[in-house]
């Protein structure tokens, strides 16, 4: 790891070779071990949030489903041979709460700089890389439209990819992100944001796909979409699931706080509070 790298975020920065560093750690932890009452703690906890995952990824049956809730269908549906990828917005910050691992190589997501298109361009690596393996890729709408032609590029090679894209209908991260630090939404879901007259087209991404070669299908709700992905896990070739999804809620759940800066000073009172809970924030900020 660079030196730039390990030192952000308030974190105790360890510098050196991965391989090496990791190989250090284990030798200087060889002897250690959990005490039983942190044990029975860990343990404890990780059955609390067993239950949570299981009630924030169920189905309620709602016609626009959660970000959470699409997750919940594709994970089960993956089975142990499935690989989930993805990349940008708020799936990401989904998965790594909600995502059960089956094994390893079961989970490949790109942080970093949340690079909007990485997804199937990325999902195609993880095929060719692991042909053994059934990938699903997790996309927002946005992301699709941002950069999709791998999808040609899959079937062309006969790495069939499993594609879910969930249409917020925009910029679905953002416009919390931005309503979440005081501001009114803005030019961020199609239905605020700057258009001719009758507002953003619809895009058909099941349409789209399979002009690309693609089998596809348009859903309604995770009965369909768990549905689809059983067709989908029967197909040959690569196969795009497209379904609509609320732009709203996300997990609450998990008590992680994402530092995002507020401005000081505003006209407008959401900001002031805004602020205000950001400030409280930080005075319980450990590191």
């Amino acid at each position: 790891m660079g030196r730039f790298d390990s030192q952000k975020h308030h974190a105790l920065p360890l510098t050196g070779d991965a391989f090496d560093g990791l190989e250090a750690l284990d030798t200087g932890l060889a002897d250690w071990r959990l005490s039983d009452a942190w044990q029975e703690r860990a343990d404890n906890l990780k059955r609390e949030w067993a239950e949570v995952v299981a009630r924030v990824t169920a189905d309620e049956g709602a016609e626009l489903p959660t970000d959470a809730q699409v997750i919940g269908a594709v994970n089960r549906q993956a089975g142990e041979d499935g690989t989930v990828v993805c990349a940008a917005g708020g799936l990401p910050g989904e998965l790594h709460k909600l995502w059960r691992c089956a094994g390893p190589g079961s989970y490949h997501v790109e942080y970093g700089y949340s690079c909007m298109g990485y997804e199937i361009a990325g999902g195609l690596g993880v095929k060719m890389a692991r042909p053994d393996r059934e990938v699903f890729v997790m996309v927002g709408d946005g992301s699709y439209l941002m950069h999709n032609s791998e999808l040609a590029t899959s079937v062309m090679l006969g790495q069939k990819l499993v594609v879910v894209v969930l249409d917020n209908r925009g910029f679905g991260c953002i416009n919390r992100l931005q309503r979440g630090t005081g501001g009114a939404g803005f030019n961020n879901l199609l239905d605020d944001c700057l258009t001719i007259e009758g507002g953003a087209p619809k895009t058909d991404f099941a349409a789209h796909a399979r002009a690309l070669g693609c089998e596809a299908e348009s859903v309604r709700g995770i009965q369909a979409l768990e549905d689809a992905l059983v067709r989908a896990r029967q197909a040959d070739t690569t196969y795009v699931i497209a379904l609509d999804t609320d732009p709203l809620p996300s997990t609450s759940e998990g008590g992680a706080w994402w530092e995002v800066a507020v401005p000081e000073v505003s006209a407008r009172e959401p900001v002031n509070e805004a602020y205000a809970s950001y400030r409280e924030a930080k005075r319980r900020q450990h590191h």
